[in-house]
């Protein structure tokens, strides 16, 4: 009894001690990381290929510049795994194409590991090739850029968003982004809009959800983040992303057409027009480098990263040139423009000596920015970098990649040899991956290579631990 008594007497002050230690306890505010996802979380599962069309633009065949998942297409695989499906784009829109940039949904198979395409598992169209543009980028046809977020809100119900781009924007600058149904055969698309008063060449090229907690949390519930990167540095030296939200009320109207949507900045580094030196970059930064892809992870156990795909310059020198056929690691710059800017860098961004200022002979027609090296990478950065950022704490360019995941291993590089001229081969390859897609239920990431099925791309899959 006087135990009991004892412990009935101490109860407020029990209680009183319990209280002290919860609000000692540290609380992590809802949406952020308790962990960075690490390169060694992602744990490879193999490839796929796509369907084969039809003929151009009814074909994979020099598509795929965009890509997002569906976790409600198909549920067939759910038996297998890999429920839900891929939304991607055929062949791109050119000159002779100006129909292309179409899009089709296709079902996800269980992943395999083969030492050439041909023996890896083939994906099946659920939905075939569709307009989806509402004619509302007819101009974007020269090198375009695309990119797909499927989205499911109250708001606004499932719909997938979408940002269309050129290589060389117009004057004046048209708009970039809009919305259409999943429901390929009706799209019924929405649009089109700017994003902010941003550079046309800042936000085309990639599109991803961004978590529900995280974007209430720091970008003022804007749920899409849109971004792009353009060699040369014109739209930063770096991978620019910015929040938004194309809706207007809590029924999910879409903005009027030609509306400048209100974005919040999650990362913008210094531009070439800006600074002709290589300053206020992502570490490592050349002007060769693509970045075509993007999502942001976030796993059960409380982990998150933000991160991009596609081909890193990793070159001793970099230039705007041509591939030099007698030694592609050595520069062939366009000498016509070094008056102008510094045509070729070495790697820690200082210009080229002397000795390697020169047009090569007998080069293609194919000038662009070309590194002595290519590697495929995955980077990664720290949400809570991007949050500072949003929040006016950190300079838009002072975000880094924390790690770094060298794909090229699981890459097939290009086999067939297709054009070669154009994107180059052995080290110096460009175009090597493209975007990138999340399942976020099931922790399931795809990654798009290009000319990996002759002209057609493979999907690559790593599953998040």
């Amino acid at each position: 009894m006087n135990h009991i008594r004892l412990v009935s007497w101490n109860t407020p002050v029990i209680v009183l001690v319990l209280i002290l230690i919860l609000l000692l306890i540290p609380v992590v505010p809802a949406g952020t990381s308790s962990h960075p996802i690490m390169p060694d979380d992602l744990t490879y599962l193999g490839a796929f290929r796509l369907p084969d069309g039809t003929g151009r633009p009814d074909t994979f065949e020099y598509g795929g510049n965009a890509m997002t998942y569906s976790p409600a297409g198909d549920n067939s695989g759910l038996s297998n795994g890999y429920q839900g499906s891929l939304f991607i784009t055929g062949h791109d829109r050119t000159e002779e194409v100006r129909d292309g940039g179409k899009v089709a949904e296709v079902s996800i198979p269980v992943p395999g590991l083969a030492d050439h395409p041909s023996g890896l598992p083939q994906a099946e169209f659920l939905q075939p090739f569709s307009d989806v543009s509402g004619n509302f980028f007819d101009e974007y046809y020269t090198i375009p850029r695309m990119g797909l977020a499927y989205l499911d809100r109250t708001e606004t119900g499932p719909v997938i968003h979408l940002a269309w781009g050129n290589h060389f924007d117009s004057e004046p600058s048209l708009p970039t982004h809009s919305w259409f149904s999943p429901h390929l055969a009706d799209p019924n698309p929405q649009g089109s809009w700017y994003i902010g008063d941003q550079s046309h060449y800042m936000v085309n090229g990639y599109l991803f959800e961004i978590p529900e907690d995280w974007a209430d949390q720091n970008t003022g519930g804007r749920y899409l983040a849109t971004g792009r990167f353009r060699d040369g540095g014109w739209s930063g030296m770096g991978p620019a992303l910015f929040a938004y939200s194309p809706w207007t009320d809590e029924e999910g109207t879409p903005s009027s057409s030609g509306s400048h949507m209100r974005e919040i900045t999650l990362l913008r580094y210094r531009t070439s027009e800006e600074s002709s030196e290589i300053t206020d970059a992502m570490n490592g930064y050349q002007h060769p480098d693509e970045w075509e892809g993007g999502a942001f992870l976030t796993t059960a156990d409380g982990g998150n990263a933000v991160i991009f795909s596609g081909t890193k310059g990793t070159g001793d020198a970099y230039w705007y040139g041509w591939i030099n056929p007698d030694n592609p690691a050595q520069p062939c710059p366009e000498m016509t423009y070094a008056d102008e800017c510094a045509v070729c860098r070495m790697d820690d961004g200082t210009p080229c000596p002397a000795s390697e200022m020169q047009e090569c002979t007998r080069h293609n027609d194919y000038r662009g920015w070309w590194s002595s090296s290519f590697r495929g990478e995955i980077i990664f950065f720290d949400p809570a970098d991007l949050a500072a950022v949003a929040a006016g704490e950190m300079e838009s360019w002072e975000p880094q990649p924390y790690a770094v995941l060298d794909i090229d291993p699981y890459l097939f590089a290009n086999p067939g040899q297709v054009e070669t001229d154009m994107i180059g081969s052995g080290d110096q390859r460009k175009f090597r991956v493209g975007d990138l897609a999340y399942d976020r239920e099931n922790q399931i990431l795809y990654l798009l290579e290009y000319f990996a099925d002759g002209a057609k791309p493979v999907i690559h899959v790593w599953k998040i631990d």
